[in-house]
């Protein structure tokens, strides 16, 4: 399920929608990294291009963060 969620930036409120999955494991990079989920948020915010909106840039966060935590296989390495 998507769901509407709201987070300060910089002194500024803004919202954005994420599906539940997207938002777990935001949740849990910020602990892994030992930082306020605001501040996680706000970072990603800072690097995305000027072209991109704070959804799609978490969830590309989330995708490139779970894709690097992946072992590569041994028939990968060729």
């Amino acid at each position: 399920m998507i769901r509407k969620h709201s987070a300060t930036l910089h002194g500024h409120r803004t919202s954005f929608s994420l599906e539940d999955a997207f938002w777990q494991e935001l949740k849990e990079i910020a602990v892994a990294r030992a930082m306020p989920l605001a501040q996680l948020i706000a970072e990603i915010d800072d690097e995305r291009s000027p072209d991109s909106n704070l959804s799609s840039a978490l969830r590309v966060y989330v995708f490139e963060w779970l894709k690097s935590k992946i072992v590569p296989s041994s028939r990968d390495e060729t």
